[in-house]
């Protein structure tokens, strides 16, 4: 039991040892306006660049990448379909279907699809 908790304290004085040492020999960076400004070809750029970013914009990515991962589920259903029982099939495939339509309904009720508000 002495050996884990010697080896454990040696380890986090190690780990401290290297942080305070790394912290202390670490390059410092200093704010430029020219780093930190968007780049524009060498040109100061004519309107701000942090617009805002559009929800609807954001919710459609989300949406879009739901289904691309729903369509993932459902391509090993076709491979599986040689080798299970096609009532299992069916049931699972009906059911999961089911869901699917069942979240679309969700999101449609809840104005997410409609794009202009």
């Amino acid at each position: 039991m002495f050996v884990v908790t010697a080896a454990s304290v040696m380890i986090m004085f190690i780990s401290m040892a290297m942080i305070a040492i790394s912290s202390i020999l670490s390059k410092k960076s200093f704010m430029d306006r020219e780093k930190s400004s968007p780049f524009e070809c060498g040109f100061d750029p004519k309107s701000s660049s942090r617009l805002p970013f559009s929800l609807q914009f954001f919710l459609i990515a989300v949406i879009f990448l739901i289904f691309d991962v729903e369509i993932a589920l459902l391509i090993p259903l076709i491979s599986v379909m040689k080798i299970s029982k096609i009532n299992l099939l069916i049931s699972i495939s009906f059911f999961f279907i089911i869901i699917l339509l069942l979240g679309l309904f969700h999101e449609w009720n809840q104005g997410a699809l409609e794009w202009a508000v």
